[in-house]
């Protein structure tokens, strides 16, 4: 960055409990409602589904549990990004934040926002063109299928970006109130689920025709079940979001480790009792005939129909609307501060490293964000896009954990505010299952990890710009 241009600092405006709030919006999205029954079709039976459930759960929290070292080591703008940059050098940091540019954060924000859209849908009736315009194929994508959905879906990252502009208390604020209606809203389901006679303890523990005779293979169940926990990965996404703003926490070194830790362990609870609320009420074969009738479905709309009559499209829809737009607001939120870390350090477009001068807010950061995330929204291929963010962040959650490790070894002398209990354990059984899943990733969806990984890699010709460029200011600042 040109050291001619003063920009203000980020404000420290998260205390212990916005910081919470903002761990628990980030994650509360769309797949807490809609991955059980893929969960279910893989493992055929309730209580391997809420097994499930609990050990990404787990995983994730060994994940966060090491983070919270880095971040408490560390507490800058960006997280991981800052993180990576500092154990593997910038290369590998830069490479991280163009991911999330190009696929994790940006097809997170549009994705998101697009169920968003489909809830709304519920309520009113979103305008579709003429199936003469609708059905325009522009290199395999539909870009005006659908038109009214991605209109809504943009109108929302816009609108929410603004906010954000204005100021990260006001972002931070609908955080707190869409968060509070939204854990409401779980356990109101969850408490009428258990208390009617609609569920029962038999239909928890009956299994589904397809369990295998027998019972699973070692082989056969591992693979299952790791399938089945990179579903659920997608309602814990946003997990490590917290540490992209690390450096506007009060106090860090003890407030984001604390944030962390009680955010995701409230995530874990919610998520174990509504989704055992679903298969208490529900058979899973009744569940996934409904689902293969009508691939629109989603398991927790049958569930509530199921549960309180006719409405539940209704009660579910209006759900995801809250836990939507409160997961999209955060996301927008944090994930903008990687690019300013990056534009910081002169590897991104200048003017991000610049803040709102009255709102102190990373406004250009914002709207780039915005801009690639609404072409995401147009380019229909958001889809796909959310497949491979599992593939693509874990690559790179695998590697900062392993951060953590290599740190311990070259760096013992460092001052470490928080240290992580069950060290080297907790760490390396998050390396490993890092490693597991994208061996079973690239066997069972090879075309989705390429691209993922082809995605990632397309951002090395940025990088030596960038770095070219900056090297040949920092040499005539030196003159």
């Amino acid at each position: 960055m040109d050291k001619n241009i003063q920009s203000p600092k980020l404000l420290k405006s998260f205390n212990l409990k916005m910081a919470i709030i903002i761990v628990m919006s980030a994650i509360i999205g769309s797949g807490v409602f809609k991955k059980v029954a893929p969960m279910a079709d893989l493992l055929h039976a309730p209580w391997l589904v809420v097994l499930a459930w609990l050990m990404a759960g787990i995983i994730i929290m060994c994940g966060v549990l090491s983070i919270a070292e880095l971040g408490a080591m560390f507490p800058h703008s960006g997280g991981a990004y800052s993180w990576l940059e500092k154990i593997y050098g910038k290369k590998l940091g830069f490479l991280y934040g163009w991911a999330c540019f190009t696929v994790i954060q940006t097809a997170a924000i549009s994705s998101i926002a697009f169920v968003f859209s489909g809830a709304l849908g519920t309520f009113i009736d979103l305008p579709h063109l003429p199936s003469e315009w609708a059905d325009i194929n522009v290199l395999g994508l539909q870009p005006f299928s659908n038109i009214g959905a991605k209109f809504a879906s943009c109108i929302l990252i816009i609108a929410l970006t603004l906010v954000n502009i204005k100021g990260t208390k006001k972002g931070g604020n609908l955080s707190l109130v869409f968060t509070f209606l939204i854990t409401v809203s779980i356990l109101l389901i969850t408490c009428a689920a258990f208390t009617n006679d609609v569920g029962s303890i038999h239909t928890f523990e009956t299994v589904s025709k397809n369990y295998p005779m027998g019972g699973f293979t070692f082989i056969g169940f591992i693979s299952a079940m790791v399938l089945a926990i990179r579903n659920a990965f997608w309602g814990y996404e946003g997990w490590i979001a917290l540490g992209f703003i690390g450096e506007e926490i009060k106090n860090p070194k003890k407030n984001l480790p604390r944030a962390l830790i009680i955010g995701i362990s409230s995530i874990i609870l919610l998520y174990l009792l509504i989704n055992s609320a679903y298969l208490y009420v529900m058979p899973i074969d009744e569940m996934m005939v409904s689902i293969r009738a009508d691939e629109n479905n989603i398991a927790a709309v049958l569930v509530i129909n199921k549960l309180l009559g006719q409405g539940g499209a209704y009660i579910i829809s209006g759900m995801i609307l809250i836990s939507t737009f409160g997961c999209t607001n955060a996301t927008i939120l944090v994930s903008s501060r990687i690019y300013y870390a990056m534009a910081k350090k002169g590897f991104f477009f200048k003017k991000a490293a610049l803040t709102h001068p009255k709102n102190k807010t990373p406004h250009h950061s914002l709207k780039y964000q915005c801009i690639w995330a609404c072409i995401l929204v147009f380019s229909g291929s958001f889809d796909m896009l959310t497949d491979m963010l599992i593939i693509v962040g874990f690559l790179f959650f695998g590697l900062v954990v392993l951060g953590v490790i290599l740190l311990r070894i070259k760096e013992k002398d460092i001052s470490r505010p928080y240290k992580m209990p069950g060290y080297p354990v907790v760490p390396a059984m998050f390396v490993l299952f890092c490693i597991l899943l994208l061996g079973i990733s690239l066997y069972e969806s090879p075309g989705k990890s390429l691209i993922g990984i082809g995605l990632v890699l397309s951002g090395l010709p940025f990088y030596y710009y960038w770095n070219k460029k900056k090297r040949k200011e920092n040499n005539y600042l030196s003159e």
